[in-house]
């Protein structure tokens, strides 16, 4: 069965590079499912949740703030705004984020400032609850 690359990359550094049988990614209008010889493909990527599931192994997690999808036939790049290992996840970093862009967005005066703190609110929200998720599926195992 064919495989198909992945690579991961955020501001931070490179993220992520291996094998994948499937990618799973938040794309601007809803969760897009990448298998071997997908047809090419360029999208916007919303906050959430980037699932890879190695051809052996546990499915790998990692959290991606926006940024863009590219998919080539054997080769999927994410180019993350900013990008989370699921072992580096940390909620009480993601509860104090979210607490502060829920204070920008109340004490936003003007049309910019309040997109801005929108924008923040629903970045920190999500990586809220991918660490939630996490820390939660790692209870049951």
């Amino acid at each position: 069965m064919a495989n198909i690359h992945i690579d991961i990359v955020s501001a931070e550094g490179h993220i992520h590079s291996g094998e994948a049988r499937m990618v799973f990614a938040p794309a601007e209008m809803g969760e897009v499912g990448i298998a071997p010889r997908h047809a090419p493909l360029l999208t916007r990527l919303k906050p959430g949740t980037v699932r890879v599931q190695p051809p052996e192994g546990e499915e790998l997690q990692f959290f991606v703030g926006g940024g863009i999808l590219e998919v080539q036939p054997f080769l999927v790049t994410v180019l993350a705004d900013t990008a989370l290992r699921a072992k580096d996840a940390d909620e009480a970093a993601a509860l104090a984020a979210k607490q502060a862009a829920e204070e920008k967005l109340a004490g936003a005066k003007s049309d910019i400032d309040l997109a801005r703190a929108q924008a923040e609110l629903i970045e920190a929200a999500a990586r809220l609850q991918f660490v939630q998720k996490i820390k939660n599926s790692s209870r049951g195992t």
